[in-house]
């Protein structure tokens, strides 16, 4: 049987000029600008021009050690000109006082659209980077503690509870950050009683441990998957083939799925390369125009709350 990864468009398809048509009004909502204590590619500024050249009208900027809100707030006036909208979040690592109802107070009230669960600090993160090296950064960091929003008795803690409350009245986005998926379900249970509309889990079978069975599940409840390209392309992050980026996207279904690129490291395409690329290896899965569309404008842009639009 012919590996989807030899699979080709015919040579009359002018695939660049597709890949260029699909870029406009595209949005990534997980790339890794600078400045951060881990080496980045490209600054937040570079990130926003570079999406602009492409003619995309979204980025979200994310850092594992601190919220983006004061920098977009400082950015907005001074680059309105490229027609960007840049978004940020709010991670709920160690730097933020771990599961901190303040810290998301007070993100949410400086603009941001995304409140991360632990990622870097979750202790499902940690066991998982045993003899592995995950997130690493310029300089050894202070060696985490271990969170997770559940107690010795799988019980929801009441500050995530409170969290969750916080979510919900600004509308905001909840991600699972890298919590198990063990530790998602109850989150998401939570989440969606307590109004929480937008629930996201990010790179589901990177670190999460969730099968094309829950990724089928977590959308049918409503909850968005986004496949990040770092783990389908070219990069020092590849793990997994684009057969399995054809699996998991069908997993989740078209209206279910965002892609993103959780690009901007050092050594690796930058984020708008990336996006290219991934878009390109849609195309040869056999996804239409309209199909990729949805995953990388409409799907984002009603997950975040933007009405799409085209920055041609």
């Amino acid at each position: 049987m012919t590996s989807v990864e030899t699979v080709t468009l015919p040579k009359d398809v002018d695939l660049q000029g597709r890949v260029d048509a699909l870029m406009k009004g595209a949005i990534d909502l997980h790339i890794h600008s600078g400045p951060s204590v881990m080496a980045r590619k490209l600054d937040h500024i570079e990130a926003v021009k570079q999406a602009s050249e492409a003619g995309m009208s979204a980025i979200l900027i994310k850092d594992h050690y601190y919220s983006g809100a004061p920098i977009v707030n400082l950015m907005k006036p001074h680059y309105e000109q490229y027609g960007v909208e840049v978004y940020s979040g709010v991670p709920l690592n160690n730097t933020a006082g771990g599961l901190n109802p303040y810290a998301v107070d007070s993100g949410l009230k400086l603009g941001a659209r995304l409140v991360w669960m632990p990622t870097s600090s979750a202790a499902n993160h940690i066991r998982s980077t045993h003899r592995k090296q995950r997130l690493a950064t310029a300089t050894p960091m202070k060696k985490p503690t271990a969170l997770s929003v559940v107690d010795p008795r799988g019980e929801l803690l009441d500050e995530v509870k409170e969290i969750l409350d916080l979510i919900a009245e600004f509308d905001a986005v909840l991600s699972s950050g890298h919590l198990h998926i063990s530790e998602i379900w109850p989150l998401f249970d939570e989440a969606k009683a307590r109004g929480v509309n937008r629930r996201l889990v990010n790179h589901p079978t990177y670190v999460i441990g969730a099968s094309r069975a829950d990724i089928a599940e977590l959308t049918a409840g409503g909850a968005i998957v986004e496949h990040s390209a770092s783990f389908y392309i070219d990069c020092k992050f590849k793990c997994f083939t684009l057969e399995d980026l054809k699996a998991d996207i069908d997993a989740g279904g078209i209206d279910g799925t965002t892609l993103a690129t959780d690009l901007g490291q050092n050594g690796n395409p930058s984020p708008v390369e990336g996006f290219r690329t991934l878009i390109e290896a849609c195309l040869t899965l056999g996804y239409s125009d309209e199909d990729i569309r949805r995953m990388i404008t409409t799907n984002p842009a009603r997950l975040i709350g933007q009405r799409p639009h085209s920055n041609a």
